[in-house]
């Protein structure tokens, strides 16, 4: 369950999909010759390209040698998890389909669809939008920043809760970072039948991490102007 707060400045979708696809580690391909996973095996071009180093018994290598021209179809999917232990960590996945080119190593992806699925549902993402976007400048670093905000700072995550529509934080029981872009930090909002995100957006983008300090400081002196609010925390072996 979602909560309402307004999105500003949030990434587009291309711009999303690149994220996933750049800091994904593992990916999953369903084809003819079934489905199999693969951990740390691809890479990806500056156009979204993905070259997917695969073993030697592979069913893809199988599948390119049945394929009429040597061309497997497939669908890639890869799955954005929330670094950070909340309900529902899956926060977003992206399907590619399209055909394996073997050109001799690597075996080469050509998308010709492009999905990506969050919480607002599922999108078809341009193909040419898809290929002009970059990933978000922080997606390499958002593991280690979000890590260390949930475990080392969790007085600042309970400061920015200020900044929250206090109907959005009825029931909460817990409050934890879900993901920061450069465009703004989101907080997951656990109750305990059900959960919420909320979307803090900074006041300027922030393309690396000394700017992204700058932002969250920002943030939390507005946070820390506002009146302190006291979760309305429920508790959890009951409605509360």
């Amino acid at each position: 369950m979602g909560d309402s707060q307004s999105w500003t400045a949030a990434p587009s979708a291309a711009e999303r999909a690149r994220s996933v696809l750049a800091s994904a580690w593992s990916c999953a391909v369903t084809g003819d010759g079934g489905r199999e996973e693969f951990v740390g095996a691809h890479t990806v071009a500056e156009d979204g390209g993905v070259l997917l180093d695969v073993p030697e018994d592979s069913k893809l290598l199988t599948a390119a040698v049945c394929a009429p021209r040597g061309e497997p179809s497939a669908v890639l999917e890869f799955a954005d998890v929330a670094p950070v232990p909340v309900r529902s960590r899956i926060r977003a996945r992206l399907w590619m389909a399209g055909w394996f080119v073997p050109e001799g190593g690597p075996m080469a992806f050509r998308a010709t669809r492009v999905v990506l699925r969050g919480e607002s549902g599922a999108v078809l993402v341009d193909l040419d939008e898809f290929a002009a976007a970059a990933p978000d400048p922080l997606a390499a670093a958002e593991a280690r920043l979000l890590t260390h905000l949930a475990d080392c700072h969790a007085d600042a995550v309970e400061r920015l809760t200020r900044l929250v529509d206090p109907d959005s934080l009825h029931g909460a029981v817990r409050v934890q970072p879900l993901a920061v872009d450069r465009h703004g930090v989101t907080l997951r909002i656990e109750r305990a039948r059900s959960h919420g995100d909320v979307r803090l957006a900074f006041h300027a983008p922030a393309d690396d991490v000394a700017r992204l300090t700058e932002r969250m400081h920002v943030l939390l002196t507005q946070a820390a102007a506002s009146r302190p609010r006291a979760l309305q925390r429920q508790r959890t072996d009951g409605d509360g």
